[in-house]
Parts: structure tokens; C-alpha cells; sequence
């Protein structure tokens, strides 16, 4: 076998060649977000967006939306669909927390932390199976109660433990090693990869692929693509029926436990929570948010230029705002900037006159 991150990239088809789109003949990305220091505009943040629907229609969009990116964790619930529709959750009876965590971008809270080490005990593995490697928590509470006991720092407060778990728990219902289950060629992988196929519907064959951060094989898709994978969440009805009883396993499960998706405060969390799961947003690393609107069946997709995270949210509470999913004042869509002293300096928020 292998080893993805030592082997020649795969060639890339017309589909997912990507010099065309980064051209400047294709003009820039329109400024989503900006922010601001007093009366001045001091940064400003371009970026991209799609709402699809599960028929593949656009109803909204800007920038570049066939342009391949990587969605890093903001595809997490679509990485989930094997280990439900596989058999394995059942079979290990995993429930709304743990299914909600083989979905998450945790911050290492204790409730986190001691939700993946009781599912690791629970499929007859440990924290030393886990591949995602290390990381303090970046949960400011936690990480200080846990360098006041003097602990040590472990793979289950990684952020990407939840989903590690899921692909340790999938490998163990098939039957295969639970070694090496991040490459590009295990079993785990290739049904991840087959479950994004279908979802996308898009051959990702020769699509581009790099290493995500927790180490697992991360595959460039358009952003339109990737909104129309998160339409089929929201609306599984062109699926077979085990896909869209894992769709719907999964939906519930965020609904339900919006705090194992993200912690105390966060983004994903407030607005699972907010909006009773009638939005169930996910975040990605580098600039990326996907979401699925239960009861739409809408996806979105958005992406900014620069990866900035700070700016991808206000752009996704702004779409959210858009489709009456948060209201018009809502504080996610024009968050303070402070400086060191606490004292507020500036805001980010949506452009006048902008495509959100």
C-alpha cells in the first residue's frame, strides 16, 4: 500500500483543473464581508457563496462557484453518512451525542473529551488509536482546569476526535484494521469517498487531494457541488433508503445535541440551537461553512478567499438572515471587534449593496 502522503498526486481531469479559474480574466471574488476600525473599511474580505437545491438548481450565488476548493471540516456530516448508513452506530449503539461528535469541530471541553474516550472504550479501543493527533484545547476554560490538575494534553481533545471515532467505529463493524485508517486507500476512507460521489454527484477520482489537518485525505470539490451534497442532506428523496435514513439519523443527532457540534458559545452551536435545527451549519477550516436547511431542502456552500474564519461566519449568518433563518439584528451578523483593553473598536459586517 501507499502512503497518500508520499505517493505522485493524482492527474487531474478538465472537471477539476484549476488554472483556468485563477486567472484574472475571470475577475475577483466580490467583497462578502468587511471590517472596519472606526470610520474607516480597513480590511475587506472576498469570497464566494452557493444555495442550491437538492435538484441542483442555483437559487443564490456570487464569485467563482466552480472553482475546486477544499472543504475541510465543514463536510464532517457528510463524512458521517458511512458510519449510520453502514449499520455500525447502530451495531455499536451510538446515540445523539456521539453521532452529533462524528460531525464536530469540538474545543476540547470536558463533556467533549468524555464523551470520545467513553465511545473509544465502548468499540474496544483507546485514545492511542486515534490518528488526528494531538492538540491542547482551545476552549480557554477547559485548557486552564486542565493545566490546573496538571494534565497532559491527548488525541481526544484534538477537535476532529468525534469524527476519528466514527471512522475507528466503521473500521471495526467491517472488520478491517483500525491502523492507518486516515489513508487515502483504507476501506474507511474509500466509503467516505464513495458516500461524497454520491452526495456531490461528482467522479472524485482524479479529483485534486491533499491531508487535512487531523491527517485524513481531503478532496477538492466545487463549491456549487458542495451545496447541492448539503441539499441532499436536508433532502435525501433521490437517495436509496438507507441513504436517506442516515441523512435523517444525522440531522436529528445535530438538532439534537448542538453543543457536542462546536462548545460553549460557538457559532455552529448557537445557531443549531437558535434555529431549533431548522439550519444546521458546519465550519470549516480555511474561510469554509457548509449548511443544510431541513424542511427547504437548501445547501450551502460559501468560501472566503483569505481563510478567514471570522469573516465566513458573518457571511453564513448573513445568508441564514437571507432565508429568514435569523433576524435582520441578530448579533451574529455585525460581531464587535475589540482591542486589548475590551474596548470596541470596529465591527464586521456585510457590505451595503453587497451579494449577501
Amino acid at each position: 500500500m501507499t502512503d497518500i502522503d508520499t505517493q505522485t498526486p493524482p492527474k487531474t481531469d478538465p472537471t477539476f483543473a484549476t488554472p483556468a479559474h485563477d486567472t484574472p480574466a475571470r475577475g475577483a471574488n466580490p467583497v462578502l464581508v468587511e471590517a472596519t476600525r472606526g470610520a474607516v473599511v480597513e480590511s475587506r474580505h472576498r469570497g464566494a457563496f452557493a444555495v442550491v437545491d437538492v435538484e441542483g438548481r442555483v437559487i443564490a450565488s456570487a464569485g467563482d462557484t466552480e472553482r475546486p476548493i477544499y472543504a475541510r471540516s465543514a463536510i464532517k456530516p457528510l463524512q458521517a453518512i458511512p458510519l449510520v448508513e453502514s449499520g455500525a452506530a447502530e451495531a455499536f449503539g451510538l446515540g445523539d451525542a456521539e453521532i452529533a461528535l462524528a460531525c464536530a469541530s469540538h474545543r476540547g471541553e470536558p463533556r467533549h473529551v468524555a464523551a470520545v474516550t467513553a465511545w473509544l472504550a465502548r468499540i474496544g479501543c483507546s485514545v492511542a488509536d486515534l490518528e488526528c493527533g494531538t492538540h491542547p484545547p482551545s476552549d480557554p476554560a477547559a485548557l486552564a482546569e486542565l493545566l490546573g490538575a496538571r494534565g497532559t494534553p491527548h488525541a481526544a481533545h484534538n477537535n476532529c476526535s468525534g469524527k476519528h471515532s466514527g471512522f475507528l467505529t466503521l473500521a471495526r463493524h467491517l472488520g478491517l484494521p483500525t491502523e492507518r485508517y486516515i489513508r487515502f486507500e483504507h476501506g474507511v476512507q474509500q466509503q467516505v469517498l464513495g458516500a461524497l460521489e454520491s452526495m456531490t454527484g461528482l467522479d472524485l477520482g482524479a479529483a485534486p487531494r491533499g491531508i487535512d489537518g487531523c491527517g485524513i485525505p481531503v478532496i477538492a470539490v466545487p463549491l456549487g457541488n458542495l451545496a447541492r451534497a448539503m441539499a441532499r442532506l436536508a433532502d435525501p428523496a433521490d437517495q436509496p433508503e438507507p441513504r436517506q435514513a442516515a441523512c435523517a439519523r444525522i440531522r436529528a443527532a445535530m438538532a439534537a445535541e448542538p453543543f457536542m457540534i462546536s462548545g460553549t458559545g460557538r457559532f455552529c452551536t448557537r445557531v443549531i440551537s437558535e434555529t431549533g435545527g431548522r439550519a444546521l451549519v458546519k465550519t470549516g477550516a480555511e474561510g469554509v461553512f457548509c449548511g443544510a436547511l431541513p424542511g427547504r431542502g437548501l445547501g450551502i456552500a460559501l468560501k472566503i478567499d483569505d481563510g478567514a474564519g471570522r469573516a465566513a461566519e458573518v457571511a453564513m449568518a448573513g445568508l441564514l438572515a437571507r432565508f429568514d433563518l435569523l433576524d435582520a439584528g441578530h448579533e451574529l451578523l455585525a460581531p464587535q471587534l475589540h482591542n486589548r483593553a475590551d474596548a470596541v473598536v470596529g465591527v464586521l459586517r456585510l457590505p451595503a449593496g453587497g451579494p449577501i
